[in-house]
């Protein structure tokens, strides 16, 4: 993971976040304007295209004025309504992350690391293959891993490593047996996200050791999550049934491959060329640490583009980071614990500490939060300090009135993790509310 913490450009965030790249000016870039400007949603009303449930969701971050459209960011929108007339994608968000990511695969000799797409759904028939069909089609060289062994796919990443695609990926992941049975496709996966960590394996004759490259671009498909390293690498889009009345276009690979194949040519003619000047780039970023890792070449792509491409990676960017915070039920729910302390102590009025009765009671009371629920009685003095445990907080023996001890936490114990874990809103901050 990358230490380095990104932040965005200086100045007032609400005025100039996100900074746009000048098209045809690789690294220069101009500031946003303001909260209140819209970005026009250009998406066709054709059958298969997105349905209201994605062309209403309103842009949530500062837009750039539009520039001209460069003929890469045509490319990018030409392949951005292909996927639209096969698929219905979740968001308008999810729709432009899943183009900028398979533009990103033709670049792949350029980037740092290597972004997984995680296609998953709770159930069956949500898209999660189609998409995947339509993916194969547009991506840079496609390899299709199923029943492929490790030692297979180990082989074939080579310096210009294809784009690994996994269907059904919860037949190996889904059940402990079957995860341990896949332990080293899990490894190859979490280490392919980074250049330069390959795997070591004995090979030939005599057995020597060899280093084999690991770095690939991997889309995976699956009902229900993905193991939380490689969710943790991903890219998430989570698919969702269509609703009556949405329609999308038939897939049929002889009548719709070819014209999937040309902007794939397209795609691959525009970016070849700019493969050095996509690893000099650096773009500002809206996320931090591997977030920031896994969204680079997508915002990269972006901002090769130009138009409103910066733009809507930038907003797809923070808006599905922030969803997907708090989704790992064991992580999420460490997170919310501080969260929800935070929250007991600044109703009790900040006192310096707190006893575990005290918190407890506040926190199984709290009929949105899940502590009620957690376990056989709700959430219980063993169970609060196994989900602190990890954060190095523990109770104490504290003396809260004159004459009385109990066990509870002080608030200074908190106050690192709250800093780090869950900060508070920099709007809150400033008004002190």
């Amino acid at each position: 993971m990358n230490s380095t913490s990104r932040q965005p450009a200086s100045g007032d965030p609400a005025e100039g976040w996100p900074a746009v790249a000048i098209p045809g000016q690789p690294g220069h870039y101009r500031s946003a304007v303001g909260q209140n400007d819209v970005l026009t949603d250009w998406t066709d009303r054709e059958p298969g295209a997105l349905t209201d449930r994605v062309t209403t969701e309103p842009v949530t971050d500062p837009v750039s004025p539009v520039s001209p459209p460069t003929p890469g960011a045509e490319l990018l929108s030409e392949l951005r309504s292909a996927i639209a007339r096969f698929v219905i994608l979740p968001s308008a968000h999810a729709l432009d992350a899943v183009t900028l990511w398979v533009a990103a695969t033709h670049l792949q000799p350029a980037w740092q690391h290597a972004p997984r797409l995680a296609v998953i759904g709770p159930a069956k028939r949500c898209g999660k293959s189609r998409l995947l069909d339509v993916i194969t089609e547009t991506v840079h060289d496609p390899l299709i891993t199923v029943n492929a062994t490790p030692a297979a796919i180990f082989r074939s990443i080579t310096d210009k490593p294809p784009t690994l695609l996994v269907d059904e990926a919860d037949t190996l992941f889904g059940s402990i047996k079957a995860a341990e049975k896949n332990e080293d496709l899990r490894g190859l996966l979490n280490a392919g996200h980074q250049r330069n960590r390959p795997t070591l394996r004995v090979s030939g004759p005599d057995h020597k050791p060899m280093k084999f490259p690991t770095f690939a671009m991997a889309a995976l498909a699956g009902i229900g999550d993905l193991p939380d390293t490689i969710m943790d690498r991903s890219v998430v889009i989570r698919m969702r049934r269509r609703a009556p009345g949405e329609q999308v276009a038939a897939f049929r690979s002889k009548r719709d491959t070819p014209a999937l194949h040309r902007t794939r040519n397209g795609l691959r003619a525009w970016l070849a060329p700019l493969t050095d000047t996509a690893a000099d780039m650096e773009p500002p970023m809206p996320v931090e640490d591997r977030a920031a890792d896994t969204w680079e070449p997508l915002v990269s792509v972006a901002d090769l583009a130009g138009g409103d491409w910066p733009a809507r990676a930038r907003a797809a960017c923070r808006a599905m980071t922030a969803h997907e915070s708090g989704q790992d039920e064991d992580g999420g729910l460490k997170t919310r614990i501080l969260a929800d302390i935070r929250r007991v102590f600044t109703a009790g009025g900040n006192p310096d500490a707190l006893s575990t009765e005290h918190l407890l009671t506040a926190l199984n009371a709290d009929s949105e939060a899940p502590w009620a629920e957690y376990g056989i009685n709700g959430l219980t003095a063993r169970g609060l300090q196994l989900l602190l445990k990890d954060y190095g907080i523990s109770s104490a023996n504290i003396r809260f009135d004159r004459d009385t001890q109990r066990k509870g936490f002080t608030r200074n114990s908190f106050v690192d993790p709250w800093s780090r874990y869950c900060p508070e809103p920099v709007e809150q901050l400033a008004t002190g509310t």
